[in-house]
């Protein structure tokens, strides 16, 4: 991986037994661990500069026209998903259980405020001095970030967007209020607990066929589900799922809140964006 280190720098650095002396142990300037890329972008929209932290898969750099679809991801920063995500990515796209993909995560600011909706429930207004501000984050992911993304990489019409708790809420809402943009929607353990459980029974979405691409929505929960409510979610859409759209459920009762991130998405990147999953 490029942020590894080499497997026989390592070894030295950890062999056992002292230098003979007088001997003396040579080891070269430190160097950066590079990931990948970052840029902020100055949002009109939010008013705000966002950072964007970018991974690009060995396939992109192969070919100079190689063009590639984009997973996006809140909760996108070093200090957050974006390290885990890319080298989960990295690792499937390297052994051929993923097809390549961009990553582009976006870094947070006020997570409480562009993560949620509109809520009734004065106790969700409690979680932070601003909340329900996701229609601006949807605007500035859609008419900023986007456009700025396929400006500056080659990729394809094909995106996708992921991400767990309120990220994943945030991404079940854009599956019902604005299903056209992204092709597969990717959430984990959604906090559809916001504004008293109202996603759970929104009317069902519908969407225009995008060159035949394929619309996927997957819903993991773990054993802290509250309520049972994303269970709820993908009985309810199993049951009467609306044409062209692939549901996907995995109960993961083994995993808790904290720890389901990891094992769904590798789930996920599988059977979502396996090597036999391209958009059609």
């Amino acid at each position: 991986m490029s942020w590894s280190l080499p497997l026989a720098a390592a070894l030295a650095l950890v062999a056992p037994g002292a230098p003979a002396q007088g001997d003396a142990v040579r080891a070269s300037a430190p160097e950066p661990l590079v990931v990948g890329e970052t840029f902020t972008l100055e949002s009109k929209v939010l008013g705000e500069t966002r950072r964007i932290n970018v991974y690009l898969p060995p396939a992109y750099a192969d070919s100079a026209k190689a063009r590639l679809p984009v997973l996006y991801m809140p909760d996108g920063g070093i200090g957050e998903d974006f390290l885990h995500v890319a080298g989960l990515l990295e690792v499937s796209i390297g052994n051929n259980t993923m097809r390549p993909f961009l990553l582009v995560g976006v870094e947070n600011t006020q997570r409480r405020r562009d993560l949620t909706g509109p809520t009734r429930n004065a106790d969700d207004r409690k979680i932070a001095p601003h909340v329900g501000g996701s229609a601006a984050f949807r605007e500035f992911i859609r008419s900023e970030l986007m456009p700025v993304v396929n400006a500056r990489y080659r990729t394809t019409g094909e995106t996708a967007i992921m991400g767990e708790s309120l990220a994943g809420l945030f991404i079940v809402e854009t599956f019902f209020l604005e299903p056209d943009l992204f092709d597969s929607y990717v959430a984990f353990d959604p906090s559809l607990w916001w504004d008293d459980g109202a996603l759970v029974a929104h009317p069902l979405p519908t969407w225009t066929s995008s060159a035949g691409r394929r619309k996927v929505l997957y819903l993991a929960a773990s054993r802290d589900d509250r309520g049972e409510l994303t269970s709820r979610l993908a009985a309810r859409l199993q049951k009467a799922t609306p044409p062209g759209l692939e549901v996907h459920f995995e109960p993961m009762p083994q995993e808790a809140h904290s720890t389901i991130y990891h094992p769904a998405a590798l789930s996920a990147v599988r059977r979502v964006f396996g090597p036999e999953s391209g958009a059609h």
